[in-house]
């Protein structure tokens, strides 16, 4: 009796695991990816000694390490009169690249004057090199590529920003 009761259970465990195995089929399941869509945190503006050169730029701010390490990678676009601003805590160097980046950008180097002190202009997407600023620092601007030619940005330019 034993016998056949350790055979019937052995058999319903059996039958279960058909039932529950692995699928051997070898497709490889889609993965979906969502666009990250830009949100606005406040307002910036670009001046020149006493006239404004842009004016309310709609701006995302970085201001955390995961927000800084991911910037704007990930996007397929972004509005002419859209950008990221990086805050840092203190004005250092800086070395920015494209890694993941899907858009050519215009980097612009920041003191904590709020000077433009440096930019690279129409950054290549994805390319992993180093884009250093030429002086310290403290935030750095980031907005579409030809953007700062299309505005005649030029060192020394000041940026007035406020978060919404």
């Amino acid at each position: 009796m034993i016998n056949v009761l350790v055979r019937i259970i052995l058999a319903f465990v059996v039958l279960c695991l058909s039932l529950v195995s692995c699928n051997t089929n070898s497709s490889q399941k889609e993965v979906k990816t969502e666009e990250v869509s830009f949100t606005k945190e406040g307002e910036l503006s670009i001046s020149r000694k006493d006239s404004i050169i842009v004016s309310k730029i709609d701006i995302e701010i970085a201001d955390n390490e995961y927000e800084r390490q991911t910037g704007l990678m990930y996007r397929s676009s972004m509005e002419k009169k859209q950008g990221m601003l990086f805050i840092f805590k203190d004005e250092q160097p800086r070395y920015f690249y494209m890694k993941n980046t899907e858009i050519p950008l215009d980097i612009i180097y920041i003191s904590n004057k709020m000077k433009i002190v440096s930019m690279v202009k129409n950054a290549h997407p994805m390319n992993e090199s180093s884009l250093p600023s030429n002086a310290p620092a403290q935030y750095v601007l980031e907005l579409n590529g030809r953007m700062a030619d299309t505005w005649s940005l030029k060192v020394g330019d000041s940026i007035h920003y406020s978060e919404m």
